[in-house]
């Protein structure tokens, strides 16, 4: 098993310098991002088999639910990922760099947490309630933010920054830091990879509970996480422009979230539904989701085009400011 372990952290390194280098540090075509899209879930699936051969079937099995929950689950990290790029204005050929370097992150936050969390479910039997509490309690605030944007400037790491760290308005190329007026500056290169590592610490507390629902293998848990990240950097580049169509993904990894939080918290009745349920339970709902986005999009499209025809013009945007009972809080 050291040499499986050994085996898959070269592996990731490898697929995170092919991914940096391999582009020629640029932003991927579309055809190019679909190649790699199809790819690296091709080779996530593939490794079930090997996952056979290091242990047996059912851990194969367990990984392939965890690798479809896990990204499942790293769809929310891409639209925060184009919520930064849009607020810090990163340019098209620095993004590939935070992202690779958001995404390396990453991988070393969920081990940490993969480590500490297996250790606490073998210490303790109660930390099953506390992941699975944590678990429900994420899934009811992300299907009540009822898909609202982030708004980066109010969460607390960038008042934190702005307080210690001055900010320049312009970027540098590829630094971090600059000198202006003799003054040393963070570049928004900074201020945008220190947002991606924050949230990538919130979506491991998110994610590494779910998969803890499913087994509590390390090695598979890991190989799950890894997996599943390294396919977002094409993915990104696919679903770029696209992302804010999926209104109502939210809510479809709600119903994931809170269906794993239900095995966690219900672990020592008689309800365990198996692993084809729970890879169901995943497929519904994300494409129950999307299905419904693109529903709701078409009838829309064809309403505006009704008064438009009809000489009323184009449907409002949103209500007037006055027509509004409250304006909802944008989720950090």
């Amino acid at each position: 098993m050291t040499f499986a372990w050994i085996g898959l952290a070269v592996f990731i390194v490898a697929a995170l310098a092919l991914d940096l280098r391999g582009h020629g540090g640029r932003a991927m075509r579309p055809k190019q991002a679909l190649f790699w899209s199809i790819t690296w879930t091709v080779i996530g699936v593939a490794f079930a088999a090997v996952v056979v051969v290091i242990e047996d079937g059912t851990a194969a099995s367990e990984y392939l639910a965890g690798f479809l929950i896990e990204k499942s689950l790293s769809l929310d990290n891409l639209f925060v990922f184009a919520i930064l790029f849009s607020f810090f204005q990163v340019p098209d050929e620095q993004r590939l760099k935070v992202l690779i370097f958001g995404i390396a992150g990453a991988i070393v936050l969920r081990t940490i947490f993969i480590l500490v969390g297996a250790a606490a479910l073998d210490a303790f039997h109660a930390t099953t309630y506390v992941l699975g509490a944590l678990l429900l309690f994420t899934a009811i605030r992300i299907a009540r933010s009822g898909g609202e944007e982030m708004d980066p400037e109010r969460t607390l790491l960038m008042r934190w920054m702005r307080k210690l760290l001055p900010i320049s308005k312009e970027y540098d190329g590829d630094k971090l830091f600059t000198v202006e007026n003799g003054r040393r500056l963070a570049t928004p290169l900074f201020a945008a990879l220190a947002l991606v590592a924050a949230f990538d610490v919130m979506f491991a507390i998110d994610s590494i509970p779910a998969i803890f629902a499913i087994t509590r293998d390390t090695f598979v848990v890991f190989a799950a996480n890894a997996f599943s990240l390294l396919g977002m950097v094409s993915l990104y580049f696919l679903l770029d422009g696209l992302l804010d169509r999926f209104r109502f993904l939210h809510y479809g990894l709600a119903v994931i979230l809170a269906f794993v939080a239900a095995k966690l918290l219900l672990v020592d009745t008689s309800f365990h539904p198996s692993i084809g349920v729970s890879m169901a339970v995943i497929v519904v709902s994300l494409a129950g989701a999307a299905l419904a986005s693109v529903i709701v999009e078409r009838r829309e499209a064809r309403l505006a085009a009704e008064r438009a025809a009809a000489g009323h013009g184009p449907l409002p945007a949103e209500p007037p400011a006055e027509e509004k009972d409250e304006t909802p809080a944008p989720r950090a």
